[in-house]
């Protein structure tokens, strides 16, 4: 989540409504090994569907199983004006069984176009799952799909944030978004390049994490991610696949940052 908004009362607000107990593996999470995913299926083995809830008054959609779908090897997370007895508007999330540590982390996506959305590739974990609230983000925030906000939580405390610019906007093709986690830093890629890196001596997430892609709307944060609009018809966020590579281990896929590195 972007550094901008460290000491406004919104971000305050958020900070608290992320602590809230979410319905969906409120226990034990069960720690997970490498994989690639391309969303030939859904694998409920590796995702949980975030359903019937919302994370805080901020959020203006309620998440719902019905906003996701797979079809010919894409994830569809939707944003869809569909009032409910919590929200005017639906939204969609997965989220990972298990949690994963040190190691590469991948999506590749396509997005809609609308202030006051935010598509979602990141790392969370937090007191429900009783651990601090460790994360790391990719937000995509669509009221500007020409740059892509990077930033990490740190026991709660946003660390290490910085806006970065697309190679094209985001909605118009897949864009690739990684990350590489060790215990020296962290080190954010867009298709391939470095757009960005911890310094020496950061503040880091120390714990294992979910991980999570999602698309959401707010009217709380205008300044951040614009105000909200609603939209003509329902938003898309399209995934193409999703990895995880535990450090130290080899290349599983030809498009992966692994590869690179050799």
């Amino acid at each position: 989540m972007s550094r901008r908004r460290k000491t406004s009362p919104q971000l305050k607000a958020l900070c608290a409504a992320l602590l809230l107990p979410l319905p969906l593996f409120a226990q034990e999470i069960p720690a997970g090994a490498s994989f690639f995913d391309d969303f030939e299926t859904l694998d409920e083995g590796l995702w949980g569907i975030s359903d019937g809830w919302v994370n805080g008054d901020w959020q203006n959609c309620m998440w719902s199983e019905e906003n996701l779908r797979v079809e010919r090897g894409v994830l569809w997370l939707t944003f869809a004006n569909q009032p409910n007895d919590k929200r005017d508007y639906t939204c969609g999330e997965i989220q990972s069984r298990h949690v994963y540590g040190y190691g590469t982390y991948e999506a590749r996506f396509r997005t809609g176009t609308g202030s006051g959305l935010n598509a979602a590739f990141f790392t969370y974990i937090g007191p429900h799952h009783g651990r601090p609230h460790d994360e790391i983000d990719f937000e995509v925030l669509l009221r500007d799909t020409r740059a892509v906000s990077l930033n990490t939580y740190v026991s709660g405390a946003p660390k290490n944030g910085k806006r970065v610019p697309l190679p094209q906007p985001a909605q118009e093709q897949f864009i690739s978004y990684a990350f590489i986690w060790d215990e020296d830093g962290i080190r954010w890629y867009v298709d391939g390049v470095l757009m960005h890196e911890t310094p020496p001596g950061a503040d880091l997430p120390v714990n294992d994490q979910k991980i999570y892609a999602s698309l959401w709307g707010s009217d709380s944060f205008p300044n951040w991610m614009g105000p909200f609009a609603e939209p003509a018809g329902d938003m898309t966020m399209l995934v193409d696949w999703i990895a995880f590579t535990a450090l130290g281990e080899p290349c599983q896929f030809p498009q992966s940052l692994v590869c690179q590195d050799g």
